[in-house]
């Protein structure tokens, strides 16, 4: 999942997390696609930021998946055999697998 600018909203992406206004209420509610409608409100209630599913927007500094499993796999490479550090690395691979969803 990604946080984006709502300026960079597209038609097509789906929302990870439910938009809310400043007063607590939900505009649009988790797994909506946007279309041209739901961005053009969201930009007008001055939502400066949504989260959607997936990264569809590569910023410059950003790692792929494979560039970020690849880093865990270094750090950890030297610590094989240590149970907790390993379970460790599990999760960091998890959380970075299901930040690409």
């Amino acid at each position: 999942m990604q946080e984006i600018h709502s300026i960079k909203a597209e038609e097509g992406m789906v929302l990870a997390r439910d938009v809310v206004t400043a007063d607590g209420r939900v505009l649009c509610g988790k797994g909506t696609t946007l279309n041209q409608v739901i961005i053009d409100r969201i930009r007008k209630m001055d939502i400066q930021h949504i989260t959607v599913e997936g990264r569809p927007l590569v910023e410059e500094d950003q790692k792929t998946l494979e560039e970020e499993l690849l880093d865990i796999e270094r750090r950890f490479s030297k610590v094989q055999k240590i149970p907790p550090l390993m379970y460790l690395k599990k999760k960091m691979r998890e959380r970075a697998i299901d930040s690409w969803k």
